[in-house]
């Protein structure tokens, strides 16, 4: 049976491999949310990583565990926007030639970003499900390595760092909020917390146009979404039984908000806290101003896991919040 879950030291061992490369990011205390939540509340703010995400973390030490002859063949990926980035990063800094396979109405930023560090490009897929199988089908024909966004060991030591360092700075932290899309950044940290600090609750957070891991959960089984539009292009998709078992081993809830709430939530980021980010980086910041999430216990961390949205998009948002 493969494994799905990283060891606390493989997550370490990650950490070393990215050291000089991504950021340690600022973990902030929110004095509005604090009062709001009656307990101190920090982000986490991979929205000020590298990339504008925490996908380099997963990308970075994936792509530095291939060997030598997988590197020199090249790899594909397939990407909503930042995990695609994280990879082309990766692959420009360890010389590995790289090609990405993102939806025709992927954030225009993302899509710039990842072509800017040396990738190819390809966009013309209907969404992100489709771009996977693109991916995969290319991968099979070209006899490169597929670096899967939300899956494989490697890549999840590597978000699990977003983790282990909440844990270092924070070590009374007792819940942590997650968005939620295939399961990568929700499986690296959730299993750091499970070896290291096993009474800290993973709370997960999704948009209800993207609520693949929430259904599953309720029913026990894969439930295909639709596909409809989203702020949180980031956790759009479906997910498999792989990423289920994820969020079953990791998960102690998980909640949905409003397409609204999350509009809400990236304007109020911005206009009180200093804090561009996009809509999936947003959605556990929209739970806890709802006041959905009850009864959690501080001190409570919420990841803002990216700042990737087109400009466009943001000045739309903060206008509509204006009025």
């Amino acid at each position: 049976m493969t494994r799905l879950l990283p060891s606390a030291q493989e997550i370490r061992e990650a950490a070393g491999r990215l050291r000089g490369v991504a950021v340690h990011t600022p973990l902030r205390r929110s004095a509005a949310l604090s009062a709001l939540a009656g307990g101190d509340v920090f982000l986490k703010l991979e929205s000020a990583q590298l990339t504008g995400s925490f996908k380099l973390r997963g990308a970075f030490n994936a792509l530095s565990l291939l060997t030598p002859v997988e590197r020199a063949a090249g790899i594909v990926a397939s990407s909503a926007g930042n995990h695609g980035l994280g990879v082309a990063e990766a692959a420009q800094r360890l010389g590995v030639q790289a090609t990405i396979f993102v939806p025709s109405n992927a954030p225009a930023v993302k899509k710039q970003g990842i072509a800017q560090r040396g990738a190819r490009v390809v966009d013309d897929a209907i969404d992100y499900d489709d771009a996977m199988v693109r991916a995969r089908a290319y991968a099979k024909e070209t006899n490169v390595t597929f670096v899967h966004p939300c899956l494989g060991v490697p890549l999840l030591a590597g978000q699990g760092t977003v983790g282990s360092e909440v844990l270092e700075e924070l070590p009374t932290v007792q819940t942590l909020l997650v968005c939620v899309g295939g399961g990568g950044l929700l499986g690296g940290v959730g299993a750091f917390m499970l070896s290291e600090a096993p009474h800290v609750r993973v709370v997960g957070v999704q948009s209800e146009h993207t609520d693949a891991m929430s259904r599953a959960i309720e029913a026990g089984c894969v439930v295909e979404i639709a596909n409809l539009p989203t702020l949180a292009d980031g956790l759009a998709g479906q997910i498999d039984d792989d990423a289920l078992a994820i969020g079953q081993a990791t998960l102690e809830s998980i909640v949905t908000v409003s397409e609204a709430d999350i509009a809400s939530a990236i304007a109020w980021l911005w206009l009180a806290e200093g804090i561009k980010a996009e809509g999936s980086g947003a959605v556990c910041v929209a739970a806890l101003r709802t006041g959905r999430l009850k009864h959690l216990t501080p001190p409570i961390v919420a990841i803002v896991s990216g700042s990737n949205i087109d400009e466009g998009r943001f000045e739309a948002v903060l206008a509509t919040a204006a009025r």
